[in-house]
């Protein structure tokens, strides 16, 4: 097959949705289909895909622009700014497959310019542009919705040709092994519970430093950047006094910074998948996680469950899942392994391509 992906941060930005699109167009390349990646980055070495390049403006210098529908955040006006490169660059191109998880205006730049193309919509950041049906989403049509949670799956069979895929990983990277602590200026002899997140309201990042301040012997790394950087920041230096710790990272010292962590806590309470949740089972953690069904579905028995309303019962799962054996590890990582591989995810891509393209979807 001739596959298209298209989202603006692609090769720019080590974002969720980015991330996942590489790694999904890297694995469907190797097995051998014809795959084009469209980004605002440029291209990398070592690819099994083509890329091509489409000029956007970062959302960053676009955040003092007035928002309304349908350009109602900065990352709408990203969008818009990357739609019109989109659409010359690929327009009247031979693709049986595009696929992007940004709408509206990579969504209608895509269909406007590949017109005999099946159009595939992901749900990386989201449900909301199939689920609404007011204002530009009432504009909303796809070929085949790719959900990536159960939850999504279910809201949409009845209108769409729909699947449920999850996202991947790479056992052979994300591997339990030794911690390199000092590496990151993480205590030696503490108990370390690592958030990664953006620091935004959904992500409930400070619920997260209240619940650890219950356990007086936890550090708490904090592996992410946003809006509510100094708010954090400030609560952390109130009630984690000389046990806190905030870090960027790159996405390839992730692996090594989830190893030198005793437990993974995320406090959110919807995600469209998580992708943390399977990156540090994989390294071997235990993963604390809001009692919903999609972390139920992809943690499993693997998981420590709480609701993120109360706080003490919440505490009392990151103790659990801090004194849980170190020996369960392993079963955390095979676990993974054997049901989130990115070869085992695109094979469930190609199968729903292939029913799309046969007209049986």
């Amino acid at each position: 097959m001739n596959i298209l992906f298209a989202l603006p941060g692609l090769h720019l930005v080590p974002r969720g949705a980015e991330s996942a699109f590489e790694n999904l167009a890297q694995t469907l390349a190797l097995r051998g289909h014809s795959v084009t990646m469209v980004g605002s980055g440029k291209p990398k070495q070592q690819t099994a895909y083509h890329f091509m390049h489409a000029p956007s403006i970062a959302r960053e210098r676009l955040r003092k622009l007035p928002c309304f529908p349908p350009v109602r955040s900065d990352y709408r006006w990203e969008e818009l700014s990357f739609a019109p490169g989109l659409f010359w660059t690929v327009f009247g191109r031979p693709f049986d497959i595009s696929i992007t998880c940004s709408y509206p205006f990579v969504h209608w730049s895509l269909q406007l310019a590949l017109r005999k193309t099946a159009n595939i919509f992901v749900t990386e950041n989201g449900d909301w542009p199939a689920r609404r049906t007011n204002l530009e989403y009432k504009f909303f049509s796809c070929n085949g919705l790719v959900c990536t949670n159960p939850e999504y799956g279910e809201r949409h069979r009845e209108r769409y040709p729909t699947v449920v895929i999850p996202n991947g990983i790479h056992p052979h990277i994300f591997t339990p092994g030794p911690a390199t602590r000092e590496r990151f200026g993480i205590p030696a002899t503490k108990k370390v519970l690592l958030i990664v997140s953006a620091l935004i309201p959904s992500k409930r990042v400070a619920d997260g430093l209240r619940i650890a301040a219950l356990l007086d012997d936890v550090h708490v790394v904090v592996a992410g950047d946003g809006p509510l950087r100094s708010e954090i920041e400030q609560l952390a230096a109130e009630i984690l006094p000389n046990r806190f710790t905030r870090l960027t990272c790159q996405a390839t010292e992730m692996p090594d910074l989830y190893r030198s962590a005793d437990a993974l806590l995320h406090m959110s309470r919807e995600e469209a998948f998580g992708n943390i949740y399977i990156e540090a089972l994989s390294c071997g953690l235990p993963v604390i996680a809001h009692d919903y069904p999609t972390s139920r579905w992809i943690l499993g028995e693997q998981g420590f469950f709480g609701s993120g309303d109360n706080l003490q019962a919440m505490a009392a799962q990151v103790r659990a899942a801090l004194d849980a054996p170190t020996t369960d590890a392993n079963a955390r990582h095979e676990a993974v392994a054997t049901r989130f591989s990115w070869d085992a995810v695109a094979k469930q891509y190609e199968a729903f391509f292939s029913q799309l393209l046969r007209g049986k979807a």
